[in-house]
């Protein structure tokens, strides 16, 4: 079983299964892979506002790959074991007008960079992160031939935004097209279940990833394990819960949301663009009941271990 090396010096940023391989593998294999931020690579530790309004956008995520496995064929799963991941001691959040979970109370941009050292990351002096990174995008080649952007998740895989898929968890895959074509990248050093913000902890990152095949499965979309739900450090001092009711989910969600921005800036002094990067990065959504018509609940669970 060989051990390969990938860089990030080339990326492609669409999912297109006409895409030569940068990499072709045994099943068995291990790839230790560097993956750009989502910026990719425009922003730095050092960088601002201004740099974060001025980037170019647009073109998608950075994607590390394709990797070929030899022997996959259509109709296989691929099976992806996360051995290991790595941040380089720095990420960013922040959001624009005109996208994510609350866009349109939120009509300024907002920026900020985290110092993260170890397993910590720091928002404030007074509150700090455990970190647990992942790839908000991995996917393998869609069927269906032409460039697709990669901004939203589909049977291929893509921008799952998963935070669960972080060291020891396993991702499983269907194959569409012959080799597979493998590509990975939108780095998070730390996420909420929501990434209501549009942004967690985005950070390169350096990933070290296992291949297998099972063959024939057809498995209809991504499905993965993963060893546990919540670090044993997030729920060390407990969770502060808002919840949120409607007939839609997505205003159940906005309402779990504002409540607990709301709580933020009356309990923790911060403001309200703090609270909504702090929601974003720590604060995990959870749909608690959807069978009592006509409304639902949903609730925002923020771990109180993050107080320092």
């Amino acid at each position: 079983m060989a051990e390969h090396y990938l860089s990030g010096e080339r990326v492609h940023q669409c999912w297109d299964n006409s895409l030569s391989p940068l990499l072709t593998i045994d099943p068995g294999d291990t790839v230790v892979l560097e993956t750009r931020d989502a910026s990719n690579g425009h922003l730095t530790p050092y960088s601002t506002l201004s740099d974060y309004q001025n980037r170019p956008t647009g073109k998608g995520h950075p994607l590390t790959g394709p990797i070929a496995i030899r022997g996959a064929e259509p109709g296989d799963t691929l099976v992806v074991e996360i051995l290991e991941l790595k941040h380089k001691g720095w990420g960013w959040t922040g959001f624009r007008p005109g996208f994510g979970l609350l866009a349109d109370e939120f009509p300024e941009s907002y920026f900020t960079i985290w110092r993260l050292e170890r397993d910590m990351g720091s928002f404030r002096p007074d509150i700090r992160l455990p970190l647990a990174p992942f790839c908000g995008v991995m996917g393998v080649a869609p069927h269906e031939p032409g460039t697709f952007p990669t901004i939203a998740p589909a049977a291929h895989g893509g921008n799952m935004d998963i935070r669960h898929l972080t060291q020891g968890s396993t991702l499983f895959l269907p194959v569409f097209v012959p080799g597979a074509l493998f590509s990975v990248g939108d780095g998070h050093a730390a996420q909420g279940d929501g990434e209501v913000c549009g942004t967690g902890i985005e950070a390169p990152l350096v990933v070290t990833l296992r291949f297998h095949l099972r063959p024939q499965e057809h498995l209809p979309e991504p499905q993965f394990f993963t060893p546990t739900l919540l670090s044993p450090r997030a729920q060390a001092q407990g969770f502060y819960v808002t919840t949120g009711y409607h007939s839609d989910l997505m205003e159940c969600t906005r309402k779990a949301i504002r409540y607990m921005i709301e709580h933020l800036v009356r309990h923790h002094n911060l403001s309200r663009e703090e609270a909504y990067i702090l929601c974003s990065t720590a604060v995990d959504l959870k749909i608690s009941e959807v069978v009592d018509a006509p409304h639902w609940i949903v609730s925002a669970y923020l771990p109180q271990s993050i107080f320092v």
